[in-house]
């Protein structure tokens, strides 16, 4: 039996009509650890004020999970309703190519289609078309940073004043206003397609202010004169604060707000540090929750908070910076969850998951229904009474008889699929687990750290573990149930083999 804790109930009025659709604003954070917000993790050093106060209004998921243990794949599985391991395992570089293809079926697209507004602001992380203003003999450069060696093109190397293809607008947002991506280059701004300001110079982390955690984070590659990293989180909040007061009551919207915090570099600004108790993270993770409250807010003040479907999670789980963090501070961003980001343990892709629906969801709704940010495409689409074709958002299961308070006898998806590195997959399915691999680590942990949570290698060809029992994934359940195991490695054979995960792609 699924648990499911819900105060009274709300009865769903069905499709409304356009002018009555409500809108959907996506809060997407970047790197943040299940145990880093208070409403998951009553221990958590780091106060979470305006995240707790989302999952007091809205329904807090406890097994929500993002597709992948890193930025860019989970990234596109939320935007498509497909798993990115469909195409692809890794992060797009600086000036690499987008990862969509033409006709890829994407949130905005729908949106879009259904009148909406639609917005992307902040971090992209998905490739654009570079090329396509590049000079034809630009060639990179070895340049020297932090004793290392590396690559780059240089400030001259690309035509700024063109305009740059295959970003946010041509994936049915009709704005975008961003960085790209924080660490990577170009280090400026983007408006829609173009440069706010064109790049001069080389990036030099020792023009930047002092930088508490993560400096090699950093990419070499062109950079504004003059470029703080710090005013970047503040910026794409005023500038998503402004682009909500332009909205009117008469035209839904759609806004995908990606923050590029608490991402490493770790910069909180000046009056953030010292916020938290779990050191320069836990501020920069304060800061995120305050810049996601400024959102809330503006919400508020234009009339949209009761007409507003707001989404908070994260792309996959905390930075192995988090092994120091646990050891000085006591805090472990995981929760009670085993591994972090890139890992195919629970801690890397089992994320802060909240949907706030007023209307819909009774607030301070907590379920322990297995859902993954896949499922976005799906249940959009039902509330916009949009038909999916048997190719589209293929692994989107329509999250309606879980919003809508319904017990459920067996889990509403048949299984979930979570992957980070190429070979290395796991597959869920009720209380199970399967990682078909023999370690779901990537990001190794200290000794000592295993040591402490008694953690052991397993010798095992792959690793089973049953999650109600065993939430930290101490106990390997393969040798003791081979058939389990056949039955779960079979459907993830399946599953990789093409066949869409969801109902409608049948």
């Amino acid at each position: 039996m699924r648990r499911f804790i819900l105060l009274g109930g709300l009865i769903w009025a069905g499709v409304v009509l356009a002018a009555e659709r409500p809108n959907v604003v996506i809060l997407y954070t970047d790197d943040m650890g299940f145990g880093d917000v208070g409403a998951n993790n009553p221990e958590s050093k780091i106060p979470t004020p305006n995240f707790d106060r989302l999952a007091a209004e809205g329904m807090r998921f406890t097994d929500g999970h993002s597709s992948s243990g890193i930025c860019t794949p989970s990234r596109f599985a939320l935007l498509t309703g497909m798993h990115h391991w469909r195409r692809f395992h890794g992060i797009t570089q600086s000036f690499t190519d987008s990862v969509f293809k033409p006709g890829d079926f994407t949130l905005a697209k729908m949106f879009k289609a259904s009148g909406y507004n639609t917005a992307a602001i902040g971090k992209w992380h998905l490739g654009w078309g570079f090329d396509a203003i590049k000079r034809a003999n630009a060639r990179p450069v070895t340049v020297e940073q932090d004793g290392r060696k590396k690559k780059a093109y240089t400030p001259d190397a690309f035509d700024w004043s063109k305009p740059v293809p295959r970003g946010p607008l041509d994936q049915g947002f009709n704005y975008y206003f961003g960085d790209g991506t924080i660490n990577f280059a170009p280090y400026c701004f983007m408006e829609n397609d173009r440069v706010v300001e064109p790049p001069t110079v080389m990036m030099n982390t020792e023009t930047f202010k002092t930088i508490p955690e993560g400096n090699w984070e950093f990419r070499p590659g062109p950079m504004v004169k003059g470029w703080d990293p710090y005013r970047v989180l503040p910026t794409l909040v005023d500038k998503a604060v402004e682009w909500i007061g332009k909205q009117d009551k008469e035209n839904p919207f759609f806004l995908y707000l990606a923050f590029p915090s608490p991402h490493a570099p770790i910069i909180p600004n000046d009056e953030f540090r010292g916020t938290s108790q779990a050191g320069p993270y836990g501020d920069f993770v304060c800061e995120t929750d305050a810049m996601a409250g400024r959102v809330l807010q503006a919400l508020e003040k234009n009339g949209f908070s009761e007409n507003t479907i707001v989404v908070f999670t994260a792309d996959n789980g905390p930075e192995k910076y988090a092994f120091e963090r646990y050891r000085k501070y006591g805090h472990w961003s995981s929760g009670h969850l085993r591994g972090l980001k890139r890992d195919v343990w629970e801690g890397g892709h089992r994320v802060p998951f909240v949907i706030k629906w007023p209307g819909r969801v009774q607030a301070g709704a907590v379920s322990d229904e297995t859902v993954s940010q896949v499922d976005l495409a799906a249940t959009f689409a039902a509330m916009l009474d949009y038909e999916l074709k048997s190719d589209e958002a293929i692994d989107s299961y329509d999250l309606s008889p879980v919003l809508d308070g319904k017990v459920l006898n067996t889990p509403l998806r048949v299984a979930t699929v979570q992957n980070t590195k190429p070979q290395v997959y796991a597959l869920r399915k009720g209380d199970w687990v399967l990682i078909d691999a023999k370690s779901g680590t990537h990001s190794m942990p200290p000794e000592w750290y295993d040591e402490e949570m008694g953690y052991r290698r397993a010798t095992t060809p792959g690793l089973l573990y049953n999650l109600k029992d065993d939430p930290e994934q101490k106990h390997n359940r393969y040798e003791e149930y081979p058939e389990k195991v056949e039955e779960m490695r079979a459907l993830l054979q399946r599953y990789r083999s093409g066949k869409g995960c969801a109902p409608h792609a049948e």
